[in-house]
């Protein structure tokens, strides 16, 4: 039997009551504890204070859950929906790439991706799915007016087909999209970034270039013929920060990947000191690993978690780096899932909590972040997650084979396979699991969860973010003005 109330305490002695489900909760003295316990039977002393406050918190139904469920589904109005509103369609510009990353999640440490063949997108399959979503925009309700939708451009190395980049964006330019501004956005290696940053400038994309730090923390992003990037990377990023400082300063980040050969400090000082910028740092991808690479992959790997409190400058860079410090970004989900005053419409503000149904995981519903399209014409929900969970495709003739109706089906049958754990998980009120993380989960009939949580877990879990935000005290305040408001 899971129960709905406990305490726990924290690394600085105090006690804290949480109910989960309704998301009370409060600072608890020792002398409650008792009081508070579901085993508790005694008479109530109502000399006694505490006795008193339990029976209140009791009486005003502070400690009862509320029995959700997770039987819930997705339903094919609910992914057109998503496709009606959509915020960022991402192109697989080319499977081709210039560099040869020794970790790369298209290389030889993984599985889970289509052959890469060196092909180019055609200008005539992003057209057409273009043209299928404007359609939808057209007919469908939107939730927003003026809503920014991203049109980005991924690889591979997306610069070795910029006809093709071209091609879109001129293309949407000539376009009548109501109610959404265009902004353009691309992840590169900046190998090839001399040839194209005056375009890039003028169209204001969003760059985010490929950078694990220093010239030895670079060592595993080689060329074909084994040679380190790193010195033809950073000149061609001074040149562009020279010859376009105000679009640099504005459109322009980092992101570097963690492993043995770099640390997070490493990576956060050498781009923070040479460009002003605060890189977002990742670890290695943890899903579809050859099983003959595993040994190879866990010596390469390194915890972000583990590095970061490992670090002399740890509370500089938890300050400087904010929200892509693992801790922050868990306590800012912690705060937004039980402190009690988070609301979707001011409808909530005089509602009665109740039951709900919910659809399991964390996970979020197809396309509610975005579209990607495949250079091999495959539609998936995201670039994160392996090929194999395709959800429709471009057709060689370029029509869209695309069914809301069979993407429903598909997704409630791998939430089937994962109900009856998120009914006993205490954690399942606050999950990020995306299900597409979960190992062979197309394939197998059972599943283990890796984020399911027993009561134990989850205290620690609470006791950890309530420790965080203790030792942090102004964390509380700048993720609330920063992050939720």
């Amino acid at each position: 039997m899971m129960e709905d109330t406990f305490s726990c305490t924290t690394s600085g002695r105090n006690i804290y009551t949480i109910n989960r489900e309704k998301k009370h909760l409060f600072l608890t003295h020792p002398s409650l504890i008792p009081h508070l316990h579901p085993k508790y039977t005694g008479q109530v002393d109502t000399a006694d204070y505490y006795a008193r406050k339990a029976s209140y918190l009791k009486e005003h139904g502070y400690l009862d859950g509320l029995g959700h469920q997770y039987d819930g589904v997705i339903t094919a109005d609910m992914v057109k929906e998503e496709l009606a509103n959509l915020k960022q369609l991402v192109f697989e510009v080319t499977d081709a790439c210039n560099l040869r990353c020794k970790y790369c999640g298209y290389g030889e440490l993984y599985s889970d991706f289509d052959e890469r063949r060196k092909k180019m997108m055609g200008f005539e399959s992003a057209k057409r799915i273009i043209d299928f979503l404007q359609e939808i925009w057209a007919e469908s309700r939107q939730r927003f007016t003026n809503k920014v939708l991203f049109i980005s451009f991924y690889g591979g190395e997306p610069l070795m087909n910029m006809p093709f980049i071209r091609q879109v964006v001129d293309y949407i330019e000539s376009l009548d999209i109501k109610n959404r501004k265009i902004q353009y956005s691309m992840t590169t290696n900046a190998m090839l970034l001399d040839r194209c940053m005056d375009y890039l400038a003028e169209k204001k994309f969003n760059l985010l270039i490929s950078l694990d730090g220093n010239e030895w923390n670079n060592s595993y992003r080689v060329t074909p013929g084994g040679e380190n990037s790193f010195r033809k990377n950073v000149a061609h990023v001074d040149l562009l920060r020279e010859k376009y400082p105000e679009y640099f300063d504005t459109y322009v980040n980092f992101n570097a990947v963690l492993h043995n050969r770099n640390t997070v400090d490493e990576i956060f000082h050498f781009i923070k000191d040479r460009y002003g910028k605060k890189p977002h740092v990742a670890p290695l991808n943890t899903t579809g690993i050859r099983e003959d690479k595993k040994e190879e992959f866990e010596k390469m790997y390194r915890n972000k978690v583990a590095d970061l409190e490992q670090s002399e400058d740890y509370e500089v860079l938890v300050d400087e780096m904010f929200m892509d410090v693992p801790a922050y970004s868990e306590a800012c989900i912690f705060i937004h899932q039980y402190n009690g005053n988070v609301y979707q419409s001011y409808n909530d503000l005089f509602g009665k909590q109740i039951s709900h149904n919910f659809i399991p995981t964390g996970g979020c519903i197809p396309f509610a972040r975005k579209m990607f399209v495949t250079v091999n014409g495959k539609i998936l929900a995201c670039e994160r997650i392996g090929q194999q969970y395709g959800l429709g495709t471009i057709e060689a003739d370029h029509s869209i084979r695309l069914s809301c109706e069979e993407i429903a089906r598909l997704y409630n049958q791998y939430y089937d396979k994962l109900r009856a754990q998120c009914r006993v998980c205490y954690r399942s009120q606050s999950c990020t699991r995306c299900i597409f993380t979960i190992d062979r989960l197309y394939a197998l009939e059972k599943v283990r969860c890796p984020s399911f949580e027993g009561k134990e877990a989850f205290a620690a879990y609470v006791s950890r973010n309530l420790s965080f935000l203790e030792e942090h005290p102004k964390a509380y305040e700048r993720i609330m003005e920063v992050v939720l408001a």
